[in-house]
């Protein structure tokens, strides 16, 4: 679970460029396509952010009633989640992984601790063993993976990758997540895996139902599929603030690109062209 790099400036010109464009007929008609897909994207992975919520309801509840006993929570206590977590990895097509990863100092009996089940390939649900400990493992430290920085950072849910998921599954994936929190204080992330395999095989005949080159993006450039040969999944798209045309929620234009943000998720989908 791998760190981007954000990317640099402005999105200029964003409304007058979008409504500019769309004015003229053929303008109009790319203008729907692109945001018939980019909610149509919206809607593939919505089921995955689904997974991730009933995870993080379930996790604040459980760190409540913790909480309400007067005590910090220990590791026997998420056995409490296991139940729903199976449950997520069987119903949900697209969900390869689901958990919550606890903030460090949270649990009293470990200094960190993922909560984590997965299916392998034979459709099997089985638990991630970590070594968590930092004088042995490399992954002891999870905190600046975007995965859990972006929630904890902005309060708000997040896809990060792809990359290599060498923490989980060696597999090439994305992570969809969204922060827990008990009385206003952050305790981790409640998340979901998606193969990329998996997620381009719903969203790349989306993107070809497009005349122009298109690819979709995270709030830090980097892009999650792509039906443009010029940008390969895992690359960077540098210049747009795609995290302000995220947070507005409406079209954008920049440096010749057209960007519309998918509906619901942290997406956006960017054509070559504005």
């Amino acid at each position: 679970m791998s760190r981007g790099t954000a990317p640099s400036g402005p999105v200029t010109g964003t409304l007058d460029a979008v409504e500019e464009y769309a004015a003229d007929e053929h303008g109009a008609e790319a203008y729907e396509a692109e945001a018939c897909v980019a909610a149509r994207v919206g809607g593939a992975l919505e089921a995955v952010f689904d997974a991730v919520a009933q995870t993080r309801a379930d996790t604040t509840a459980l760190l409540a009633r913790v909480a309400a006993e007067g005590r910090r929570p220990v590791t026997a206590d998420l056995a409490a989640l296991r139940p729903g977590l199976h449950l997520r990895l069987t119903r949900q097509e697209l969900v390869s992984g689901v958990g919550f990863v606890a903030a460090p100092g949270v649990l009293a009996d470990v200094p960190a601790w993922l909560e984590w089940w997965q299916s392998d390939a034979a459709g099997d649900v089985r638990p991630l063993l970590l070594d968590l400990d930092p004088r042995t493992s490399a992954y002891s430290d999870y905190t600046h993976w975007d995965w859990f920085a972006l929630p904890r950072d902005t309060g708000r849910r997040a896809v990060a990758g792809p990359y290599v998921d060498y923490l989980c599954s060696d597999e090439y994936s994305l992570t969809l997540s969204a922060p827990v929190e008990v009385a206003g204080r952050f305790l981790g992330v409640a998340a979901a895996d998606v193969y990329l395999r998996h997620f381009e095989a719903a969203a790349l005949p989306l993107l070809r139902e497009l005349p122009g080159p298109a690819r979709l993006v995270n709030a830090r450039g980097r892009v999650a599929a792509s039906a443009d040969p010029a940008h390969l999944a895992g690359s960077l798209t540098r210049g747009p603030d795609f995290a302000a045309v995220l947070e507005s929620g409406s079209p954008g234009a920049s440096t010749g690109l057209r960007l519309t943000p998918c509906r619901g998720v942290p997406l956006v989908l960017v054509v070559d062209g504005g």
